[in-house]
Formats: C-alpha cells, sequence, structure tokens
C-alpha cells in the first residue's frame, strides 16, 4: 500500500479518560450540541433554503471561501450560506459517517448515482481513461460505458478472475492517460472480490507516470462500512448508496462519499455547482439511521449465514455466491481474509433451471418482498437480469456471471426461521410438477 496512504491519520477521536470511544456510541451525539437548537437532545430539521449573515463582511467571508477565491484559515470552515451549499443537518451527518470509516471528510447527495456522478465529473477530463472492474451496479456500469464516451473519456474493464494479469496490462497500455481506478467490491451481484490493496499500488504507479494523482474510487455498498473500511487498505476515496445500509429502511434516497479532505473539498465545490448534495430531510432520516446501523447489519448478516447455508445444502440450488462460502484455497478467500471482516447480508444464488424456475420462485415468495434494492430491514429479492442489471446485453451478462438462473437476495433482520421457511416453500413451488 502507499505509504502516504497509509500514514494518515484519523482527525476525530474522542475519549474518555483516554478511552477511544466507538463509532457506535458516538453516532447518537457526535457534531451536535443540544444548546444550538434550544436544549433538543435530537438535532431538528433546519428546513430553510438561505441563512442570515451577522454582517456583510461575514458574508463576504463566507462566500470567499465557498468559492476558492481564497484560502482556508487554519481551523476555518464555510459558514452557511444557502442550502445548496450547506446546511446544519448535512454538515452534521457528513461528520458522523466519517467515523465508521476513519475518514477526514464526506459528502452527501441526493442518490447514489449522483455522489457517483459528481465525484467520476470532479476530476475526469477528456481523453482521460477509467480503468474498472466489472460487474458493477447497471447505473454505474451505464454511465461509465455510455454518457462518459460523450465527452471523450474511455473506459477499460475487468474481472476478480483476471484483476492481478488484466489490470497491470491496461494499465501498461494507457499508462498517462488513466486518471480512475474505480472498483466495486464485492461486486453487484456476483459478490465477486476486487484486491483493494492491489489496485492501490497500481494507482500509485500509475500517479508516477502521469506526474500528478491517479485515483482509487471503491464503492462499499455491498458490506457497508461496518464489514470494510476500504481506506485503511489504500483507496482514495469510498462511495456509498446511503439509501442502502445507511438509510436501511426503504424511505429514503441518498448517496455518500468519503475520504481525505482535498479529494472530497473538491467533489463538494463541484457537488454546489451541478446541484446534487442532499436536502435537510435526507440528511435528518440518515442521522436517524445511523443510530442503529451497527445492530441492524449485525442482524442481517448473521441471518444471512443462516441463509446461505440452507440454500448450499438445497438440492433445488445449484450454487450460492456468498463470501462465508468461499473455498478456503481461493484466491478470493485470500482477499476476503485480508479486507473484511464479516461477509454482509447478500446472498445470491444460482436456482436450477433458468428464467422460468426463477420467476416461479420469485412469484412464491410470502414474506420476502419482489424489488430491487438492497440493506433494508426487510428481505428482498430481484432477478438481475431481467431488472437491475437488464440494461447490459445477455452476452456480456454471462460474460460477467449473471445468467437467467440468478436470484440475488438481500437478507432483513426478520426471523431467520421465518426467512428459510419462506425460501423453502418458494423453492417447492418453483419445481412442483
Amino acid at each position: 500500500m502507499p505509504k502516504d496512504k497509509r500514514a494518515r491519520k484519523f482527525k476525530h477521536p474522542i475519549t474518555i479518560d483516554g478511552h477511544v470511544l466507538r463509532p457506535e456510541s458516538l453516532m447518537m451525539s457526535y457534531g451536535y450540541n443540544p444548546e444550538w437548537s434550544e436544549g433538543a437532545l435530537k438535532c431538528p430539521i433546519f428546513q430553510t433554503s438561505t441563512f442570515v449573515f451577522k454582517t456583510a463582511e461575514e458574508g463576504k467571508r463566507f462566500f470567499e471561501i465557498a468559492y476558492g477565491l481564497r484560502e482556508k484559515e487554519v481551523d476555518e470552515k464555510i459558514g452557511l450560506i444557502y442550502s445548496r451549499l450547506n446546511n446544519p443537518d448535512l454538515e452534521i451527518l457528513e461528520d458522523r459517517l466519517t467515523l465508521w470509516d476513519q475518514a477526514e471528510n464526506a459528502a452527501v447527495f441526493e442518490s447514489g448515482m449522483a455522489a457517483i456522478t459528481t465525484s467520476l465529473l470532479s476530476f475526469l477530463k477528456p481523453g482521460d481513461v477509467i480503468l474498472h472492474s466489472t460487474p458493477l451496479y447497471g447505473g454505474t456500469e451505464f454511465l461509465i460505458e455510455n454518457i462518459l464516451p460523450k465527452f471523450n473519456i474511455d473506459h477499460h474493464h475487468f474481472y476478480a478472475r483476471d484483476q492481478y494479469i488484466r489490470l497491470p496490462e491496461l494499465a501498461e497500455q494507457y499508462g498517462s492517460r488513466v486518471k480512475i481506478i474505480y472498483i466495486e467490491t464485492p461486486a453487484n451481484p456476483t459478490n465477486d472480490l476486487i484486491d483493494i490493496e492491489f489496485c492501490a499500488d497500481i494507482a500509485e504507479q500509475l500517479s508516477e507516470k502521469r506526474g500528478e494523482p491517479v485515483y482509487l474510487f471503491v464503492d462499499n455498498t455491498f458490506l457497508g462500512p461496518l464489514w470494510q473500511q476500504p481506506l485503511r487498505h489504500g483507496a482514495d476515496l469510498v462511495i456509498y448508496s446511503a439509501t442502502k445500509f445507511i438509510g436501511g429502511h426503504s424511505d429514503v434516497v441518498a448517496g455518500a462519499v468519503v475520504g481525505p479532505e482535498e479529494i472530497v473539498d473538491t467533489i463538494k465545490f463541484h457537488r454546489s455547482i451541478m446541484g446534487t448534495m442532499a436536502g435537510p430531510w435526507t440528511g435528518w432520516l440518515l442521522m436517524r439511521s445511523l443510530e442503529t446501523l451497527k445492530l441492524r447489519m449485525t442482524a442481517q448478516m448473521k441471518n444471512a449465514r443462516y441463509v446461505a447455508r440452507f440454500l448450499d445444502e438445497h438440492p433445488m440450488v445449484e450454487k450460492v455466491y456468498y463470501l462465508d462460502l468461499l473455498p478456503e484455497d481461493s484466491e478470493q478467500f485470500k482477499i476476503y481474509r485480508k479486507q473484511c471482516t464479516a461477509p454482509g447480508s447478500i446472498i445470491s444464488f444460482d436456482i436450477h433451471g433458468g428464467e422460468k424456475e426463477a420467476f416461479k420462485f420469485l412469484n412464491s415468495l410470502k414474506l420476502i418482498k419482489l424489488a430491487v434494492s438492497l440493506g433494508s430491514t426487510e428481505s428482498l429479492a430481484e432477478h438481475p437480469a431481467t431488472m437491475t442489471h437488464a440494461d447490459i446485453p445477455p452476452e456480456k451478462q454471462r460474460e460477467m456471471g449473471i445468467t437467467e438462473k440468478m436470484i440475488r437476495l438481500s437478507i432483513g433482520v426478520e426471523n431467520p426461521e421465518d426467512i428459510i421457511k419462506d425460501i423453502e416453500q418458494a423453492l417447492e413451488q418453483a419445481f412442483k410438477g
């Protein structure tokens, strides 16, 4: 891992008599003082579009910082101006989002795709190349392969199975044109793992060739900030669809990035110009959800382990894609042990047969809901080939490992025996007769 990344220091440790408080404890109050809001225990929703300056001189100072007209003084922050630029709910939320990843800075967006698009366009320019793992979330694949080329931004992909060969080859071939390595690990929906530290080393080598930073962006949505912290393994930026585990209740759409101060500040500047930041209601809902993040993700992960073992032993299931079931002698297992602390709660599996059997299974579920998205309190099931990844041509889907017989499950917090019973009866219905 590059030494400068390894040496980054987390700047927010809070202690009691030398004891460092854990993130799950700080989620209740970090970044907020009840005295600011008439003693309110919880941060209110600051439902306002604009903020009043005390003086004209103060307004001038705030705008100078907001638009980069001068360098910030030590510990100087942009003041409250306008909710497209900043809002108390978002600022407190962003402080809390840094805790799990031990990041210097965070930025919140109105959707995961807004976070991804704003982050990429903050650093890419015509002529640049982005190297990326595949499969990615369908919207990300479409952005990289169909929209960025319109701006003369090229892309080339590699798979988990050939990452140690293909990525160095691409780096050698495109050299100083590469600006970003973008990976999603585990991959959606196959749970394939990409070696973050290996990619960080490649990015560092390319930085030397280019004469300026080449960044490693990691979409960490599947494992969330609990079960994988990419910054510790050399990533430059971590991206989340905060709709998923961070929001976790299927009632908010949002995105977030965390990373070093200078990188996130650049993204925040572009966020203000593009207008992709989240609103105060979104910020408040995410703050609420962060308080139970560890409880929810832990319960979901434990449930998923039971479900994965059940599926792995079921005669009507051909293959299960889950990190806890990786063969111990495999390259994927080595990556898992190096950079993950738990297997998460997303399971994909191949049902015997094809689309007909997969659809019969999905249509027979009673407790589990047939819907896209993941990471929420309720269990969800979907068919990647015809739903989340429908915009990817069938031949490329097969190349990625996505077939008509694949089903993706997001395991919730229900009783695991109830989840398993629902899956069991749906499998029976799928092959009835």
